[in-house]
């Protein structure tokens, strides 16, 4: 009688449904349900997500990155204006923001990278990082007139020393 009274109010029903969904059991077959199938490293069964759940979990994860920038924004803040283009200075704060946005799609089982988690990272590209030039020069291949040069002139000179060490062996004297 107690289990009528709970269905009655619906809770019990709706928390069992919800509870069918994040599982994926199959054992409820409701027209919610949408051939949404995800695969954990091709290692567990393919599980039926709803469309609310794809909301629910898309809606959390939007919140928990806005977390996840606001600390960054926070660590950020201790870095000074010069120090912002040293890779040793800024590396914990990105790695932060960086591991923190990738922890999160991964535990809610969402995809990474994604199009909020790149916003984000273009985002502090663009706050902190947009005046970095390099300091040193970046070196270029050479022309292809001198790369060819630089290859076939050893390639060439093989050749004439394996013919100069042979040439000189054969002279029987001891030296």
């Amino acid at each position: 009688m107690a289990l009528r009274a709970h269905m009655s109010s619906g809770r019990l029903s709706q928390g069992l449904l919800l509870l069918c969904v994040l599982l994926g059991t199959g054992l409820c077959h409701t027209d919610t349900v949408t051939t949404n199938f995800s695969q954990n490293a091709g290692t567990s069964p393919p599980m039926a997500m709803s469309n609310r759940t794809a909301q629910l979990v898309e809606g959390n994860y939007t919140d928990i990155t806005q977390r996840c920038w606001d600390y960054f924004v926070d660590l950020m803040r201790n870095v000074m204006t010069s120090e912002l283009c040293e890779w040793k200075v800024i590396s914990r704060p990105y790695s932060e923001l960086q591991g923190c946005l990738e922890f999160w799609a991964e535990h809610l089982n969402y995809s990474y990278p994604n199009a909020l988690a790149e916003q984000y990272i273009f985002q502090s590209h663009h706050l902190y990082f947009h005046n970095c030039t390099l300091e040193h020069p970046v070196y270029f291949d050479p022309p292809e007139d001198v790369l060819l040069a630089m290859i076939i002139a050893p390639i060439c000179l093989i050749p004439f020393l394996v013919t100069l060490v042979i040439w000189r062996s054969k002279d029987g004297k001891a030296q």
